[in-house]
C-alpha cells in the first residue's frame, strides 16, 4: 500500500490523507509539540537522529544508553515505530554493534532501519540487522547507465529477498505512479512517497485514491468492493459497497460515501442527517474487501433508525449512547438528572463501586461489580462530554509506551490497602446511599451582577441564551420525520408507544367528538374556559381587517390589499410536564376568527389513551375537525404531510419543546412539506423592571411563574436603583416562594441559571431589555404607562404590578404564544393575523395604463426584459394610435 513522507508536523496531508495511507514517514523534527495529535488518528513513524549525532558527545560505555533513550522517547510520545538512519558504516566499524546492541533491547516490531544504498549493500543491511528490527525503508539508487527495466528489475529481486526474511520492506520512489503502487504491493511491499507528490485529481502527481484502488482486488462483475463499516470500537454497523468513485469522493470528504448498486453514489445522511465522520479505510488480507471505521451520527446508521442494521445494539456503546440521550431529556430531579449534575454523589458511587468491586472474590460478583463502576465511569464521561473514542485513545496511547511503569499504587492508597484488611468500606457506601437518599437540594437563588462593572463581552453573554445542541437534536428528529413521511399512522402508533407509552388503535378523532370526552370537567372549569374565550376573541376579532385597504395611486391606478384565510391550520398544543388547555384556546381563537376551514389539534394522550378533556372542550368551541393523539416532531410531521387518517395542513403553530421546534423549522424548509410556521420558538423566558416601591412578594412570584415551566427557562431581573434591603427581600421572596411551589424541583434548575441585574435608571434597564428582547416583559415601576413607548422588542408587555404575567398566559385576552431566545426582535406572538395571507390586486383603465406605461417599459428596458416591456408597449401602441 501506500506510505507518504514529510518534514512538517502541521502538514495539512495528515488530515487529507490519513484516513486512506497505510502509514506517514516522519523526518522532522522528532519532539515537535504538533507531532503528538497526529499519533491519535495516523499511523506514524518517526526518524530519529543517527547513531553518529551522538557519539562526540557520549563515551563509548553510555552510547548505547543514551541512544536507547531517545529511541524510547519518541515512541513513549506515541510514535508506531521509531526509524533509525544508518550511514555507510565500513564492515571494521564497530558502530554497527553499538548501533544492534542499542536496538535489541526494544521490541522488534517497533523498530525500523531506513538507508539508502546500491545493489546488493541492501542486502549486507538485512543481514546485519535481522534479528533486532522487522521493518526497513529503503532508497536504492539508480545507477547512471543503468536502464529503468534493470531498476524495476533489481527492486523486486530486493522485495523477494526480505519478505523471504520474514521483513516488512519500504521502498522511497518519489516520482512512482498508481500502477507502480500497485506492482509492489502485489509483492508485499509497500512504497513511499512524498506527500508534496500526492494530489486528488491532478494528472501531473499522484491520485491517493487511484493509488489505493489499483492494489484492490474484485471478483464481482459490478467491480464493487464490499465494505463493511464499523465504528470506532470495532462494532459492525452494516454492510455497503464502495466504487473508485465513491472512495475517492469518501477521501476528498471525510464522511461516509458509498455505492448504491441501484441509485449511484449514496451519500450517507445527506438528506436524514445521520452523517459518519470517516476515521480509517482499511482492507482485508485478500483486499477484496473494505472496512470503514466511522463515527457515526444519531440515529445510527441503518434507514429504520437503529445505530446497526443487526438489531439493537448492545454492550457498553449501546450503554454510552444511552448515557448521551439521557443527558439531554432526562427529567429534573429524577436519578438521573441528579447524578449528570450532582459530582458529590456521583464521586460517592464511583468510589461505593470501586471498593465493591476491590472486596469481589466470586466470579459473577466480579463481572457485576465492574459492570457497576463501568456505568458510573462512564456517566462521569457522558457528564463532561468524554465519548468512548476520547477513552480508547488514551488506551491506544498507554499500548504504544515501552517504558513500563514500576507498578505502585499512589501513597495514600497504598498506605490503606497494607494497613486495612479487605473488607466492605462501610464508611463510603454508607456516605453513597446518604447522598443518594438525602442530596443537597440547590440554593434557589439568582446570580447577581452590576451593569457598571460589565466588560462588554460580559454583557454580550448575559444576552446569550442557553445553548442548545441545535445539530444534535435535528439529528434525533430527521429520522422521525422520515418515518412519518412513509409509514404514516402506523409510526404515529410506533412513536407514541415508543415516547409516551401509549399504545393507540385510532390515532386522531374527529368531530363532531363524542360527549363524555368532555363529562368529566367540573362547571367551574367550564366556566373559566368560557370566561377566557369571550375575552381572547373579543381581543384577536378586532385585529381583522373588516375591508380591503385600496389605494388610487396616481389616476386611472388603483391598488387594493384584501385579507384571506390560510384554509388548513395544524395547531400544537403541548403535554408533557404540564397539561395547557390554554394553549388550545390561544391558538383555535385567532384561527377560529380567521375563517380557516380545517382545524387541527395535536396534543398527547393522557397515559389512558385518551384526550386531554379541556382540549377537547376548546377543540368544541373553536370548531376543529380532528384532534391527533400525538406529540413531539411525529405529531409535527404527521400534520406536515398528512397521512391516512390526519389531514394535511398548510401552517402550523403552537410552542413546544426543542424536538417540536427543530421539526417545523426543518419542514418549514421542505419543499415536499410545503408549510409554513408561526415562529421559531425556545425555552420560556421573562424580564422583569423593578424599581425600589415594587413589591418583592409581586416580583418573586411573576419570576417564578416562568421559571416553573422547565429547568431549561430563564428569567431575569432588571432591578433599577433597588437599594440592598429591598433586593435581599426580593431574593427571600424568590426563596421561600419557589421551595413551596409543587414544581420546586425544576425552578432549583431554572432559577440558578437566571440573574439579577442592577442599573442606575430606567433608560440603562430598558436599553438591556430591548437587546435581550424576552418573550414577557414585566414593568414593576412607577409610571410604568409612561414607558411604553420605549420598549422596542418584546413578546408581549405586562405594564404595572396588577398586570401578572400569568393573566396573559390565560384570559386577559392576548395570546401566550410568544417569540422566545430573542426571536422577539424579527417575529410577533400568535396573533389572528398568524392564520391569514394579505392578497394584493390594481386595477389600470386605458388612461392610467398611458400615465404609467412609459415608466414601466423604461423600467424594463433596463433590467432587459423585453417580454415585460412588450407587454405594455402593444397596450401603448393601440392606446395611442387613437387619439
Amino acid at each position: 500500500m501506500l506510505v507518504v513522507s514529510t518534514a512538517d508536523p502541521l502538514d495539512t496531508s495528515f488530515d487529507d490523507y490519513g484516513i486512506v495511507v497505510d502509514a506517514f514517514l516522519y523526518h522532522g523534527p522528532p519532539a515537535a509539540p504538533a507531532l503528538k495529535p497526529r499519533f491519535d488518528r495516523c499511523n506514524v513513524l518517526v526518524q530519529v537522529d543517527p547513531l553518529e549525532h551522538f557519539v562526540a558527545s557520549s563515551s563509548s560505555d553510555t552510547l548505547v544508553d543514551t541512544y536507547t533513550a531517545q529511541l524510547v522517547s519518541t515512541l513513549d510520545a506515541g510514535a508506531s515505530k521509531v526509524v533509525v538512519p544508518v550511514g555507510a558504516f565500513s564492515p571494521s566499524n564497530d558502530q554497527r554493534s553499538l548501533l544492534s546492541a542499542s536496538l535489541s533491547k526494544l521490541p522488534s516490531d517497533r523498530l525500523a532501519l531506513r538507508f539508502e544504498v546500491s545493489g546488493n549493500d541492501a542486502t549486507d543491511i538485512l543481514g546485519d540487522f535481522s534479528n533486532v528490527v522487522d521493518t526497513f525503508v529503503v532508497s536504492l539508487k539508480k545507477g547512471a547507465s543503468e536502464s529503468e527495466e534493470s531498476y524495476m528489475s533489481l527492486l523486486k529481486d530486493l522485495s523477494v529477498t526480505y519478505l523471504q526474511a520474514n521483513k516488512r520492506l519500504l521502498v522511497e520512489l518519489p516520482a512512482a505512479t498508481s500502477a507502480v503502487v500497485a506492482l509492489f504491493d502485489k509483492l508485499g511491499v509497500d512504497v513511499v512517497v512524498p506527500t508534496s507528490r500526492l494530489s486528488s485529481g491532478d494528472d501531473s502527481k499522484l491520485d491517493v485514491a487511484d493509488a489505493f484502488v489499483k492494489c484492490l482486488n474484485s471478483d464481482r462483475p459490478d467491480g464493487l468492493f464490499p465494505t463493511v463499516v464499523v465504528d470506532e470500537q470495532g462494532v459492525s454497523l452494516g454492510l455497503a459497497y464502495s466504487s473508485a468513485k465513491s472512495i475517492s469522493e469518501t477521501i476528498r470528504l471525510r464522511q461516509g460515501v458509498y455505492q448504491s448498486r441501484s441509485r449511484g453514489l449514496w451519500y450517507k445522511g445527506q438528506t436524514s442527517g445521520a452523517t459518519q465522520e470517516v476515521v480509517k479505510i482499511k482492507v482485508d488480507c485478500d483486499k477484496d474487501t473494505i472496512q470503514f471505521v466511522v463515527a457515526q451520527k444519531s440515529p445510527g446508521f441503518c434507514h429504520l433508525n437503529t445505530r446497526t442494521c443487526f438489531g439493537s445494539d448492545s454492550g457498553i456503546t449501546a450503554l454510552m449512547d444511552l448515557l448521551q440521550a439521557r443527558k439531554i431529556e432526562s427529567p429534573p430531579g429524577s436519578y438521573t438528572r441528579r447524578l449528570f449534575d450532582d459530582s458529590t454523589l456521583l464521586r460517592a458511587k464511583i468510589l461505593e463501586e470501586a471498593n465493591e468491586l476491590c472486596d469481589a472474590t466470586d466470579k459473577d460478583d466480579i463481572a457485576w461489580e465492574t459492570a457497576d463502576l463501568i456505568y458510573f465511569a462512564l456517566v462521569k464521561c457522558a457528564a463532561n462530554g468524554v465519548s468512548l473514542a476520547d477513552v480508547e485513545k488514551h488506551l491506544d496511547r498507554r499500548s504504544k509506551k515501552v517504558t513500563r511503569r514500576p507498578g505502585n499504587a499512589k501513597p495514600p492508597f497504598q498506605q490503606e490497602s497494607a494497613t486495612k484488611p479487605p473488607a466492605p468500606v462501610t464508611q463510603i457506601q454508607s456516605a453513597a446511599k446518604e447522598a443518594e437518599a438525602k442530596p443537597a437540594p440547590p440554593e434557589i437563588k439568582m446570580k447577581s451582577y452590576s451593569l457598571s462593572a460589565l466588560t462588554p463581552s460580559d454583557h454580550a453573554a448575559l444576552l446569550k441564551r442557553p445553548i442548545i445542541d441545535s445539530k444534535d437534536i435535528q439529528a434525533r428528529v430527521l429520522p422521525i420525520i422520515q418515518d412519518l413521511e412513509n409509514r404514516g399512522d402506523a409510526a404515529l402508533r410506533d412513536f407514541t408507544a415508543k415516547f409516551d407509552g401509549v399504545k393507540l388503535d385510532a390515532v386522531v378523532i374527529k368531530a363532531p367528538f363524542d360527549p363524555s370526552l368532555t363529562a368529566g370537567i367540573p362547571s367551574s372549569v367550564r366556566e373559566a374556559i368560557d370566561k377566557a374565550y369571550e375575552n381572547i376573541l373579543a381581543f384577536h376579532a378586532a385585529q381583522l381587517e373588516q375591508a380591503p385597504l385600496v389605494v388610487e395611486t396616481m389616476p386611472g391606478v388603483t391598488c387594493s390589499r384584501f385579507v384571506r384565510p390560510i384554509e388548513r391550520v395544524g395547531l400544537y398544543v403541548p403535554g408533557g410536564t404540564a397539561v395547557l388547555p390554554s394553549t388550545s384556546l390561544m391558538l383555535g381563537i385567532p384561527a377560529k376568527v380567521a375563517g380557516c376551514s380545517e382545524i387541527v389539534i395535536a396534543s398527547p394522550p393522557r397515559k389512558d389513551g385518551s384526550p386531554v378533556p379541556e382540549v377537547v372542550y376548546v377543540a368544541e368551541k373553536v370548531g376543529a375537525s380532528t384532534i391527533l393523539l400525538a406529540g413531539g416532531a411525529q405529531a409535527v410531521a404527521a400534520m406536515a404531510f398528512g397521512t391516512e387518517s390526519v389531514p394535511k395542513v398548510d401552517k402550523i403553530a403552537g410552542p413546544g419543546n426543542q424536538y417540536v421546534t427543530a421539526a417545523k423549522m426543518i419542514l418549514q424548509n421542505d419543499s415536499r412539506a410545503m408549510i409554513s410556521i408561526d415562529m421559531p420558538a425556545g425555552p420560556s423566558e421573562l424580564l422583569v423592571i423593578a424599581d425600589e416601591n415594587s413589591n418583592p412578594a409581586y416580583v418573586a412570584s411573576d419570576l417564578l411563574s416562568q421559571a416553573e415551566h422547565g429547568g431549561d427557562s430563564q428569567v431575569v431581573l432588571v432591578a433599577v436603583a433597588v437599594s440592598a434591603g429591598h433586593l435581599a427581600a426580593i431574593e427571600r421572596e424568590v426563596k421561600v416562594q419557589g421551595e413551596a411551589l409543587p414544581r420546586a424541583d425544576i425552578v432549583r434548575v431554572s432559577i440558578p441559571k437566571s440573574y439579577i441585574l442592577n442599573v442606575q435608571t430606567r433608560d440603562e434597564a430598558l436599553a438591556f431589555s430591548n437587546a435581550y428582547a424576552p418573550e414577557h416583559l414585566i414593568l414593576h415601576i412607577d409610571d410604568a404607562e409612561m414607558v411604553l413607548p420605549k420598549v422596542v422588542n418584546a413578546g408581549s408587555v405586562f405594564v404595572g404590578k396588577w398586570s401578572p404575567e400569568s393573566c396573559g398566559d390565560y384570559a386577559s385576552g392576548t395570546n401566550h404564544t410568544l417569540p422566545t431566545y430573542g426571536y422577539a426582535r424579527m417575529y410577533s406572538g400568535v396573533n389572528t393575523h398568524t392564520f391569514v395571507k394579505h392578497i394584493t390586486a390594481q386595477t389600470l383603465t386605458k388612461d392610467g395604463l398611458n400615465r404609467l406605461g412609459d415608466v414601466v417599459t423604461t423600467l424594463a428596458e433596463i433590467e432587459g426584459l423585453e417580454a415585460h416591456r412588450n407587454a405594455v408597449a402593444l397596450r401603448l401602441k393601440d392606446i395611442r394610435s387613437l387619439q
